[in-house]
């Protein structure tokens, strides 16, 4: 139980969603810290905001929102079924998840980690996912801000290797901790509590205060209205035993209100987060953080540099990387000071690695040979270094005068390969014949592939999503394929590729229309 002083120490913030959201000093502790108040400069739909201007909305409040529900979702199921035990430290374990469920999100959101990187790292074996970087992050923030002692102070135990509170909160936020198949699926809860985690990110069926925060949030500020109340979520959900595991449940009559949720993330996609405006910036913007990603310098732990896609290993250097990015890149000055001093650092404390595969060894006859080398790999270095900064500057140059690539039209497709891509350019740059000061190239066109659906497949809403009945809490079932197909649309997943221009004069937009028009009706 809380003690006077833990009552005292709680803080109350007032969000425009949710109301007044008063928070665990614990959850205090934890977003007052560097590593936290980092979300303050993400934004949460990120190029949105450069079509949208309400979308200016960042993932520090959506953490908030998240932890406030995760802990009256808990609570709720607590006071209706007290036989299921759920204790303080349990409810305070999700509320710590939610919170920190976003601690990985990076310059941007989505265009860093599922564009970005997924382009740039492909060492990584599956891509480094955003929830295992938050796991990461909130590692570091704990060591960081010694708040091991402060989670013991409120009873949580963090010692375990296993069956212990922290361990919990990593698995909710990152899922499964362990690695073979022997094992148990998770560790720090046993099987009577595994409904616990299907409340912060429901990875059965997309069902969790993760998308009823963002779904109220982004839908308040882009002014797009949906009727889904994630209060009778909350209120009508209970746990019930499925094939031997307890599992969360929703009241039969909760059906329509669930579609509603389905349809609103379908809607906020179309008319958003896949806006043919919104999706082009995000690809200029990735394309800008390519080009500069190895010119901007982080330092890390122990003096360690970092570019833009190495951040993402080491955690200090990640806690200073924000869209603050974007500015950092438009407004850079040319002169690359810091790959300067790590070069004359690395050539000067070291000067063989200069002579590596050669038959000269440094010695005082050839250090004129020497410092001509350095000077050639410097300089060499700053061309690079301005030529790629200059590209990158360029482009976001381009998105903040408004000069952003001309959408020509889309067709159905699924995701199409890059030999694909760039034989579907080459078309249309064929397809497009020279104009009188204009030669069309491959490389003047974009192909950008999208996906609009609803978020789960008829498949899943039929197996992993259960109903319970009034007076049958103990008899929890599926819907059935016939009930289904009257809530989603016999098609609901479409893939789509859409084709920018990306010269913006109007009149070679207008001709380039005619000719992608035409490669359209022929390749359909």
């Amino acid at each position: 139980m809380e003690n006077q002083q833990d009552t005292k120490e709680r803080k109350v913030f007032y969000d425009p969603i949710h109301g007044l959201l008063e928070l665990h000093p614990l959850l205090v502790k934890i977003i007052d810290t560097p590593q936290f108040q980092r979300l303050r400069n993400i934004k949460q739909l990120g190029g949105a905001y450069f079509v949208f201007p309400g979308a200016s909305h960042n993932r520090f409040e959506h953490s908030l929102g998240v932890a406030y529900l995760a802990g009256q979702f808990a609570e709720a199921l607590s006071t209706k079924q007290p036989e299921l035990n759920i204790t303080p430290e349990d409810i305070l374990c999700v509320q710590i998840a939610g919170l920190c469920q976003d601690l990985g999100q990076g310059p941007f959101s989505i265009v860093f980690e599922e564009m970005f990187i997924r382009e740039k790292r492909a060492d990584l074996p599956d891509g480094k996912k955003r929830e295992k970087i938050s796991v990461q992050m909130f590692d570091y923030l704990l060591t960081a801000n010694n708040l091991h002692s402060s989670m013991k102070e409120y009873g949580l135990n963090v010692d375990g290797q296993n069956k212990s509170d922290l361990v919990f909160i990593k698995e909710m936020i990152g899922g499964p901790l362990n690695t073979t198949e022997t094992q148990e699926q998770f560790m720090g809860r046993t099987q009577d509590k595994y409904f616990l985690y299907e409340i912060v990110e429901n990875e059965k069926n997309g069902i969790d205060v993760d998308k009823f925060d963002y779904i109220a949030r982004d839908g308040y500020y882009l002014g797009i209205q949906s009727s889904f109340d994630h209060r009778r979520c909350l209120m009508f959900a209970r746990v019930c035993r499925v094939d031997g595991i307890n599992h969360i449940c929703f009241r039969d009559k909760e059906v329509s209100n669930l579609y509603s949720m389905f349809q609103t993330r379908s809607l906020l996609h179309r008319t958003a987060y896949q806006h043919k405006t919104t999706r082009i910036i995000e690809v200029m913007i990735k394309d800008a953080l390519l080009k500069a990603g190895e010119c901007i310098q982080i330092e890390g732990s122990k003096g360690k540099i970092c570019s833009l896609s190495t951040a993402i290993d080491d955690m200090e250097a990640y806690t200073k990387l924000t869209d603050s990015v974007f500015e950092k890149i438009l407004h850079s000055s040319e002169r690359p000071d810091a790959m300067i001093q790590m070069l004359e650092h690395e050539l000067g404390t070291d000067p063989s690695i200069l002579f590596k595969g050669s038959s000269l060894s440094p010695t005082e006859e050839n250090m004129e040979t020497y410092k001509k080398m350095k000077v050639n790999i410097i300089t060499e270095a700053i061309n690079s270094f301005s030529k790629e900064m200059g590209e990158a500057q360029r482009l976001l140059l381009k998105i903040v005068s408004r000069e952003i690539y001309k959408c020509l039209g889309k067709m159905q497709s699924e995701k199409p390969t890059m030999s694909e891509i760039d034989t579907w350019k080459k078309e249309l740059a064929q397809a497009c014949p020279p104009g009188e000061n204009v030669t069309v190239t491959a490389n003047d066109f974009e192909i950008v592939h999208f996906t609009m659906d609803y978020g789960i497949t008829e498949k899943e809403l039929i197996e992993n999503v259960f109903f319970y009945k009034k007076n049958q809490h103990d008899k929890p079932f599926n819907l059935r394929e016939d009930e289904v197909s009257m809530l989603l649309p016999k098609c609901s997943s479409e893939q789509f590729i859409r084709v920018y221009y990306k010269n913006i004069d109007e009149e070679i937009v207008e001709t380039a229309q005619e000719h992608f028009d035409q490669w359209l009706s022929e390749s359909t």
